[in-house]
């Protein structure tokens, strides 16, 4: 059973306990880490990386956060000088797909050094310490970092029944996020679970669940959606952070816009099937076979906002849609609200552009010589209207984020 499963642990009755209780986090001690307070630079090169490796890292994070290269400097000057970040992460209803997410990312750094090394201080899934050890340790953290740490959250927060569907050592997790929250200098909402609620939140939502930012509303929210998030997402917008001292521009859902800012459609290598009306209408017909565009099979990629196309995953291997299945929005809000995985996304219109401008430019001039010319023409007013719905369906999509 996870450490999570703290069912003997009683607050109340075993504080002095907990405030007595010797820990260990990883296999290092807190007086430890206050004595050495190392680097990310200095921790990088106790795992036995060399100065090489540690700029192909800096290359590396900062290609996938869509910095200019005259950052990059910035970027490795902060993770020399900077002191690692103390860093919260709580569970609650999730799966905790984020974590094992961002633990996989393609670079081994990520892993080695933005979770271990980060001065990850306390987190049931990954940390050594259980039961009174970890609540000791998180207690020490938020006493001695107060108003430095930074919190991350996966899961949603059930607020039914007086918070206890899902409790912790006794504790609700409404009552333990707040508590978390109040000394945090910024909180990172990792899944669709905390920044939408996602399937816990899907009708008829029993347990009443919400996500992050319905509770805590004085603390600066990033909001990273996804089920799960990638995990070099996830790394590159703590090290913006540790790097540039403020959170990443963030859009009016509280998404960073360097991952968020463009639709899996925009970048999707099948785009060219579904601006010339060509689809696959069931994932074993012949089109299906030609990658044709997976739109009427389902695919929400033309109304999600997320990097999968750019970044993809497994190391940049391959993502849904090029193994051969559609998106299914799990970045968005509603995707379980949605309809079903495999039903054509209502809102957009496909149309056929390569084909509306072949036959308008033939009809307009009556000819194929002088065609050629309306053909130009009726493809630039085609392309111009099609940006224009693109341009007002984000604006219809950011308003409906915001309602929610």
């Amino acid at each position: 059973m996870r450490n999570k499963c703290l069912d003997n642990f009683s607050p109340a009755k075993n504080v002095n306990q907990v405030s007595k209780t010797a820990f260990l986090l990883n296999s290092i001690s807190m007086e430890e880490k206050e004595k050495s307070n190392e680097t990310y630079y200095n921790s990088i090169e106790r795992q036995g990386y060399s100065r090489r490796d540690f700029l192909k890292f800096v290359a590396y994070i900062g290609a996938y956060m869509g910095v200019q290269s005259s950052a990059i400097g910035q970027i490795t000057k902060a993770l020399e000088t900077t002191p690692r970040l103390p860093v919260i992460w709580e569970h609650f209803q999730e799966c905790t797909c984020c974590s094992e997410s961002f633990i996989r990312s393609d670079h081994p750094i990520v892993a080695d050094i933005i979770l271990d090394k980060i001065s990850l201080e306390y987190t049931l899934t990954l940390m050594a310490a259980s039961g009174h050890q970890a609540e000791a340790a998180k207690k020490a953290t938020m006493d001695k970092y107060k108003g430095e740490y930074i919190l991350c959250v996966e899961g949603s927060i059930p607020m039914g029944a007086d918070g206890n569907y899902c409790c912790i050592g006794g504790r609700s997790a409404v009552e333990i996020l707040k508590e978390a929250a109040a000394g945090a200098k910024a909180i990172i909402a990792w899944g669709s679970c905390a920044t939408s609620g996602c399937v816990q939140a899907a009708k008829p939502n029993p347990t009443g669940a919400v996500p992050i930012h319905k509770i805590i509303t004085d603390k600066p929210i990033i909001n990273v959606p996804g089920c799960p998030p990638i995990g070099e997402v996830m790394a590159g917008i703590i090290v913006h952070v540790v790097a540039f001292g403020k959170l990443p521009e963030l859009d009016s859902s509280g998404r960073p816009k360097a991952f968020y800012s463009k639709r899996v459609h925009d970048s999707c290598y099948r785009r060219p099937y579904f601006d010339a009306g060509l689809f696959a209408e069931s994932f074993d017909d012949e089109n299906a076979k030609k990658g044709y565009c997976l739109y009427k099979v389902g695919c929400k990629g033309p109304s999600t906002y997320n990097a999968c196309g750019n970044m993809k995953w497994n190391g940049g291997v391959s993502y849904p849609i090029q193994s051969g299945h559609g998106c299914i929005g799990c970045s968005a809000n509603d995707f379980w609200d949605a309809g079903s995985f495999y039903s054509r996304d209502a809102a957009v219109n496909p149309g056929n552009i390569e084909a509306n401008a072949d036959t308008l430019g033939k009809i307009a001039l009556g000819g194929v010589a002088a065609g050629i010319g309306a053909h130009a023409i009726i493809s630039n007013i085609s392309k111009r209207k099609e940006l224009t719905h693109r341009i007002n369906q984000g604006t219809e999509n950011e308003k409906h984020l915001e309602d929610l």
